[in-house]
């Protein structure tokens, strides 16, 4: 099986296999809801902004898909990479159903064409579907590559596909792009979807279908639980992908009421979550409504934590900090300005180096991200940024690999400039590859400069002081530092092989 599949599909009508409800009414196909097998500890979920395996193994929830899957009655949502599915597991899995709809990703496409492969051979009339950034980037390339597919959902997916679960025709449904025997059609975009409150929520699911402690994440609380309260970035980042291709930069936020009512039934759901993790791509967009939201938590008495730019006052800082914030994760990126104007930050070194003095002078944790390959990227702005990263000592930090995903300007730049010297943003073992090459700095001076800033960040008196006295002070962060320790040094060796 390849990505390059000459299946031909069972030419039956979506409508013509609905089941009917005993008061005559049309019930929706069984749906699953797949986010598929991948490499071992392969954190590309339908949360993931990076698709790879991280440093220590992490999952981050399918946000996305469980959402979708609230609005589809009898569906059912498998999250294979922590619940250790195989493909013939999910194969199995998914002869009980109809229409599967499956999350895709760039750096695994080519897998997850196999899997959906796979799930035809057992069951031929079996109708599939893919979602996610990749297929709403190159969704005529997609069912080119992958006669398997039915159709891709481009942007926002929710209520695409909900009506073809729903028995909808093809011609009918906003945002799908389908297979008309030998032709493809691209149907009109819908409007964005404005009223998130009018969204189930996504607990049901997630209490049916997901195993919670399964879902680990380095720098949180374990168990944590990960939901939504508004979808969209006003940043204009050219790297990121979400905002440029599912979410738009347009923030579109639930109410306040509606984040409350939620986050007080996940209490009651899940007693054993330790923190609850706010998923916005950046929650501190519209700072009034942040302080709201955190006021509107504060009564719940929960640990929680956030995405957000490092441009967050002190006054507001201090709000979410009494109600509650314990870590904020944040992307400074580069410890150059220059690069920083290259990828539309909207955020200098400065603003960040007072907002991280901020939340060191109010007890917040932070997670900082860095990326090391960016437009302008060279040998001295790589030491220059791990230098910052000293300099400014966020408690713990993440180094990606700048990685254009198509969809985003970055991607189109590395074109344009012929940047790109392999198409793989992963290597065989799921682990992010440099494809990018720049005049005067190589690939592998990129990938070889992730070992150097990890080492020189983490090998410092003060961090090892910090994350020991941690450790002395808490028996269960004690066992997970020593297990995510061999882990991290069980990756930085495999980055090396």
């Amino acid at each position: 099986m390849s990505g390059n599949s000459h299946y031909t599909p069972v030419p039956e009508p979506v409508e013509a296999r609905l089941k009917h409800c005993a008061d005559g009414k049309k019930c929706a196909m069984k749906t699953l809801f797949l986010n598929p097998p991948s490499f071992h500890g392969f954190d590309g979920g339908a949360g993931a902004r990076y698709q790879a395996r991280r440093e220590i193994r992490s999952f981050w929830y399918p946000d996305w898909l469980a959402q979708a899957a609230a609005l589809v009655e009898d569906s059912r949502l498998v999250d294979a990479p922590p619940d250790n599915l195989s493909f013939e597991d999910v194969a199995r899995i998914s002869e009980d159903f109809e229409l599967t709809i499956l999350y895709t990703s760039t750096p695994s496409f080519a897998g997850d064409v196999q899997i959906a492969e796979l799930i035809k051979q057992h069951k031929p009339s079996m109708k599939i579907g893919f979602v996610g950034p990749h297929v709403t980037a190159l969704p005529e390339e997609s069912l080119q590559n992958a006669r398997v597919l039915d159709f891709v959902v481009r942007k926002e997916f929710d209520y695409a596909v909900r009506d073809i679960a729903m028995g909808k025709k093809f011609a009918e449904v906003k945002g799908i792009s389908w297979r008309d025997g030998d032709t493809i059609r691209h149907n009109q975009l819908p409007d964005l979807i404005q009223d998130l409150d009018a969204l189930p929520s996504v607990l049901d699911v997630y209490k049916r279908d997901l195993t919670i402690d399964n879902y680990y994440n380095g720098y949180l609380l374990h168990p944590y639980l990960s939901l939504y309260t508004g979808r969209g970035c006003t940043h204009y980042c050219t790297f990121c992908l979400w905002p440029q291709t599912v979410s738009s930069h347009r923030f579109r936020t639930r109410s306040s009421d509606s984040v409350y009512r939620e986050f007080a039934q996940a209490i009651d759901y899940f007693p054993q979550v330790k923190e609850f993790f706010i998923n916005d791509d950046t929650f501190t967009a519209n700072l009034p409504r942040a302080e709201e939201i955190a006021h509107s938590l504060k009564p719940l008495g929960i640990t929680w934590a956030a995405n957000a730019a490092a441009d967050v006052p002190y006054e507001t800082l201090k709000i979410l900090k009494e109600c509650g914030l314990r870590i904020l994760v944040v992307g400074y990126e580069s410890g150059s300005d220059i690069i920083l104007r290259n990828i539309r930050k909207g955020v200098t070194t400065q603003m960040a180096r007072k907002f991280t003095r901020d939340c060191k002078d109010l007890g917040i944790d932070v997670h900082g991200c860095f990326i090391l390959g960016l437009p302008g990227e060279t040998q001295q702005t790589i030491q220059q940024t791990i230098q910052y990263a000293c300099e400014i000592d966020p408690d713990m930090i993440q180094v990606s690999i700048a990685a254009p995903y198509p969809g985003t300007r970055f991607y189109e730049q590395a074109l344009a400039n012929n940047w790109l010297s392999q198409n793989d943003l992963l290597n065989a073992k799921g682990i992010q590859e440099c494809v990018l090459n720049y005049p005067g700095l190589s690939s592998a001076d990129i990938n070889a400069s992730i070992d150097r800033f990890y080492r020189q960040f983490y090998m410092r008196a003060r961090v090892l002081y910090r994350i020991g006295r941690k450790m002395m002070r808490d028996s269960h962060e004690r066992q997970r530092r020593f297990r995510e320790g061999k882990e991290f040094m069980q990756y930085l060796r495999t980055r090396r092989l």
